[in-house]
């Protein structure tokens, strides 16, 4: 009994050094300045829409933040999505309306508000509020920062607004965050 617990113990140990290690490492020889148009950019299969991602939790070793930067084609929009970390949207270039319904704590998300945006504007999205960003410019992209919270998220997607949250699609990891998945993760959280 007293070797078995000191095992446990000891195995535990390694595993916080070894994820501490790992943690410490991941943002090691990550420049500090980088060049936007230099990182990798993909659509993810997705017509009209771009994301890099800037700084991940996966990708970079980044705990409390990810920063992305998503382009919208003209009519893009993304699906109808909520998620349990807050996000906030820096309008770089472009117009759009983003739909929100912040009564999402029903059943279902409900009818949204629609809260038009043009370059220079941000907006926040509140934990666990069903939103949709559209670009509703038809000559123009629309170009954005993300930033949010309590990364990796979990996403949970709806075909409609009135589609009960339990019957919602969840996705994860998220598309971006795919390929760092393939290798095993250690969790390093307290």
């Amino acid at each position: 009994m007293f070797r078995r617990r000191w095992y446990i113990l000891f195995t535990a140990l390694l595993i916080s050094a070894a994820a501490a290690e790992a943690s410490r490492r991941a943002t090691d020889g990550l420049p500090i300045v980088r060049n936007i148009s230099e990182m990798a950019e993909d659509s993810y299969g997705l017509p009209g829409f771009s994301h890099i991602t800037i700084a991940g939790s996966i990708m970079h070793g980044f705990k409390e933040v990810e920063v992305w930067h998503q382009t919208l084609g003209p009519g893009a929009g993304t699906p109808i999505h909520r998620h349990s970390c807050e996000e906030i949207f820096v309008v770089l270039e472009g117009s759009g309306t983003l739909y929100l319904a912040s009564n999402s704590h029903l059943k279902h998300p409900g009818t949204p508000q629609h809260f038009p945006f043009s370059s220079n504007s941000t907006f926040h999205i509140p934990v666990d509020n069903a939103h949709q960003v559209v670009n509703t410019n038809q000559d123009q992209h629309l170009k954005f920062l993300v930033v949010i919270s309590k990364p990796p998220m979990k996403l949970f997607v709806y075909d409609d607004w009135f589609v009960p949250h339990i019957a919602a699609k969840l996705l994860f990891p998220v598309f971006w965050d795919e390929k760092s998945y393939q290798t095993p993760q250690v969790n390093d959280e307290l």
